[in-house]
């Protein structure tokens, strides 16, 4: 194949760059483009040869455009300006083949819920492969190196959701879940065709601990809606920009004591008072991940690193607004073959 011209488009920290690399496609960076200051820091501290331009793309002229001489536009846009623009309809009018695909980092083996729209598009006659669950199927590792043996079942199956508390034997329901949320959590950690959160850890005498502990006054205040997981597990929710400064919604707090029973912890907490309350949180040692063990369960390689100024809320926000690097590759890699 010969090496395609890229153009990357709302370039952020380089989430793209890395997927196109790592798909294996023959190609060449002509530049980047993206008018996030701080990203663009990140961006030319991992990409120091790859040309980035700090402007927005209706800054650039078509002449600007058109000395590229690009075959490939990647981009991470903000959703909301296109889609009220009519993207899809544009596409067509213009000539394009285009696939539609819902894809989440679980389908291709790595414990983070992340489910994002991705559009692929070609400007010819040959159509890009359309049935999406072979295409779907597709994005699946060929091995995912575990010491257990892979489940029977297909991870792409329906969760189907007990309805009963009694039913989810020996487990408590705490904080303000539902018997749905305990067997879901229940069922995605069973799911053995997806790595546990441990291999996406950094070695502990790494971390200096009482940077990323989880802070009394959250405990005490946002106890009942933490989503908490263990090493072993095989689950965590999406990690937002907001992690490490907003609470419900924006990501998993890692639980390090593991002798401590969470069940145990929460079950009657609402009748201690608050200075009993604390010490029972404490004891399941709750810290944040760590902005490296988010890029690395947002598939970055060992060679992304951050410059030194850059504080650690701005990391979790950076990597808040990027892509799972493994998800795009497997797409990529995709579009490119054919059908």
């Amino acid at each position: 194949m010969e090496t395609l011209r890229v153009l990357e488009l709302y370039s952020g920290i380089g989430g793209m760059h890395y997927a196109l690399k790592q798909s294996g496609i023959s190609a060449q960076l002509v530049a980047a483009i993206d008018i996030n200051t701080t990203a663009n820091q990140v961006y030319r501290h991992n990409f120091p040869d790859t040309p980035l331009w700090n402007r927005t793309i209706e800054g650039i002229s078509l002449d600007e455009f058109n000395n590229l001489h690009f075959d490939m536009i990647l981009m991470s846009p903000p959703c909301q300006p296109f889609t009220r623009q009519c993207l899809v309809k544009m596409l067509t009018e213009c000539g394009y083949t285009f696939q539609e695909v819902m894809a989440s980092p679980t389908t291709v083996g790595i414990p983070n819920s992340r489910l994002r729209y991705f559009l692929m598009a070609k400007i010819s006659t040959e159509a890009i492969c359309s049935q999406s669950k072979d295409f779907q199927t597709s994005l699946l590792p060929a091995k995912i190196e575990s010491s257990v043996e892979p489940a029977h079942l297909s991870p792409l199956q329906p969760v189907s959701f007990l309805t009963k508390e009694e039913e989810i034997e020996d487990h408590v329901l705490y904080k303000l879940e539902t018997t749905n949320d305990a067997q879901r959590k229940m069922n995605q950690n069973s799911d053995l065709s997806v790595r546990q959160i441990q291999d996406f850890l950094e070695p502990q005498e790494k971390i200096n601990m009482d940077e990323y502990l989880v802070p009394s006054e959250v405990l005490l205040r946002y106890a009942l809606i933490l989503d908490i997981v263990k090493p072993i597990c095989r689950r965590s929710i999406c990690f937002t920009k907001g992690y490490g400064r907003y609470v419900e919604g924006t990501g998993s707090v890692l639980q390090c004591c593991l002798e401590t029973e969470i069940e145990s912890v929460f079950k009657n907490l609402d009748q201690l008072s608050e200075e009993e309350k604390l010490q029972q949180l404490l004891r399941l040692k709750l810290r944040y991940f760590t902005p490296r063990e988010v890029a690395n369960i947002m598939g970055f390689p060992e060679s992304f690193s951050f410059p030194e100024q850059i504080p650690t809320r701005q990391r979790y926000r950076l990597l808040g607004n990027s892509l799972n690097v493994v998800v795009v590759e497997r797409l990529l890699h995709q579009m490119i073959s054919k059908c």
